[in-house]
């Protein structure tokens, strides 16, 4: 049985929200500890939250939980660094894990069967990489063979979506529609409480 790890990536500025999007209010608890307790219900473990802005203020949304918490100072310089700083901490736990799956904290609709969904499809295919398709691409989250590691390590300024497009014949897809529902704005967020 494969050993899955998992990636919370929650340390941006949420510039265009205006205010942290990762406090921000669903379902009865701020958004980071939400998608913090789906990535706990799914068979994924151990699973990592990487903070950055404002970690202080973030850290007492998932002190609680059953989460590795990772703050990566270099969080400005883009999503790789948070990437290599999951990495770093998920490999330091766990140095027999199979795959990598990553998640970002502003995808409300991201589900723990849907987490499953991808692990199952990587037990079943073996293919390197398993990817939400949604709005004609293919995104987070998304699951990374151990064989990917090294290049997920080295993305620098950039997100997991680069690597996904460079091994794009040897992807696997999981219908997720409403992935590309995430919040940026105020007016997305108000979209989403509106229902």
């Amino acid at each position: 049985m494969p050993t899955i790890g998992l990636m919370i990536l929650a340390a941006g500025a949420s510039t265009r929200m205006g205010t942290p999007k990762q406090l921000l209010l669903y379902q009865g608890r701020s958004l980071l500890r939400y998608v913090a307790e789906v990535a706990i219900a799914s068979c994924c473990d151990p699973v990592v939250v990487v903070l950055g802005s404002q970690a202080e203020r973030m850290k007492l949304e998932a002190c609680a939980l059953a989460v590795h918490i990772v703050e990566n100072q270099q969080w400005a310089e883009g999503m790789g660094t948070s990437i290599f700083a999951g990495m770093t901490a998920l490999t330091a736990i766990n140095q027999a894990l199979d795959a990598v799956v990553i998640i970002l904290c502003d995808q409300p609709f991201v589900s723990h069967h849907l987490l499953n969904q991808l692990v199952e499809a990587y037990r079943a295919t073996q293919s390197p990489i398993i990817a939400s398709a949604y709005e004609n691409t293919l995104g987070v989250p998304a699951l990374f063979d151990r064989s990917l590691f090294i290049e997920l390590m080295t993305l620098k300024n950039v997100g997991a979506k680069s690597l996904i497009k460079r091994h794009a014949e040897r992807i696997f897809q999981v219908s997720f529609p409403k992935g590309a529902i995430d919040l940026d704005t105020p007016a997305q967020y108000q979209q989403l409480l509106r229902g």
